[in-house]
C-alpha cells in the first residue's frame, strides 16, 4: 500500500503551490491529497475544521506538509490536542503572527508545542514570508528541527529533491538545528 501525502496548501495557494505538492509528492513516493480550502473565508477556524476532518483520515504510512498560512493553520491544529497521526509534520515557509512577526492575533501560534515531531523549513531568499520568521517559529517550537536553505524561495524552486530528503531523514534528533547546502552549487 502506497501511503499518501496530506498538504495544505497557503492563503490562495491552491494553484501556486501545486507544483511544489506534486514535486514533493513524488520525490516523497507518496498519492497527494491537496484539499482547495477557501482563497475568502480565512479565518482560523474555516480552514481548522477542513484540516481537522483530514487528519482523521490520515494512515500510518501517510505524512503531512503544510505550507505557509497552512503551516500556521496545522501547527494551531496539532496543538489542539493529542491526535495519533501524524507522528510528524513538515512547515514549509511558515509566517509568525506574534507582535514580533506580522502581529495577526488570529493566527499566532502562544499554545503549548504540540507532541507531533515537527520540522519547519524556510529559505534565506524568501520574499513572502522574511527567513526571520523562522528563528521566531523556532523560539516558539523548541523541539522542532530547523532547515534553512540558502535558496529556493517562497516556492522551494529548485528544492523539492532537498526538502524532500530532510523530510526523510528520520535519524536526525529533535530540535536540532540545520543549514542545508544548496544542492544547485553542486
Amino acid at each position: 500500500m502506497v501511503g499518501r501525502l496530506l498538504f495544505v496548501h497557503g492563503a490562495g495557494g491552491f494553484l501556486d503551490d501545486a507544483e511544489l505538492a506534486h514535486g514533493l509528492a513524488r520525490a516523497l513516493r507518496l498519492d497527494l491529497r491537496m484539499p482547495e480550502l477557501s482563497d475568502t473565508a480565512m479565518g482560523f477556524e474555516d480552514w481548522a475544521a477542513p484540516v481537522r476532518q483530514q487528519l482523521d483520515q490520515l494512515g500510518p504510512d501517510d505524512a503531512v506538509i503544510a505550507h505557509s498560512f497552512g503551516a500556521s493553520v496545522l501547527v494551531g491544529v496539532l496543538a489542539e490536542h493529542r491526535r495519533e497521526r501524524p507522528t510528524r509534520a513538515t512547515l514549509l515557509a511558515m509566517p509568525d503572527w506574534t507582535p514580533c512577526g506580522w502581529d495577526v492575533a488570529d493566527y499566532a501560534f502562544t499554545d503549548p508545542e504540540p507532541e507531533t515531531d515537527l520540522t519547519l523549513v524556510h529559505c534565506q531568499d524568501d520574499d513572502v514570508v522574511p527567513v526571520s520568521h523562522l528563528a521566531l517559529n523556532s523560539k516558539a517550537l523548541p523541539s522542532a528541527t530547523v532547515v534553512e536553505f540558502p535558496t529556493g524561495g517562497h516556492q522551494f524552486d529548485g528544492m523539492i529533491d532537498a526538502v524532500a530528503a530532510e523530510i526523510r531523514g528520520i535519524g536526525r534528533p529533535r530540535g536540532d538545528a540545520f543549514t542545508g547546502p544548496d544542492p544547485r552549487s553542486r
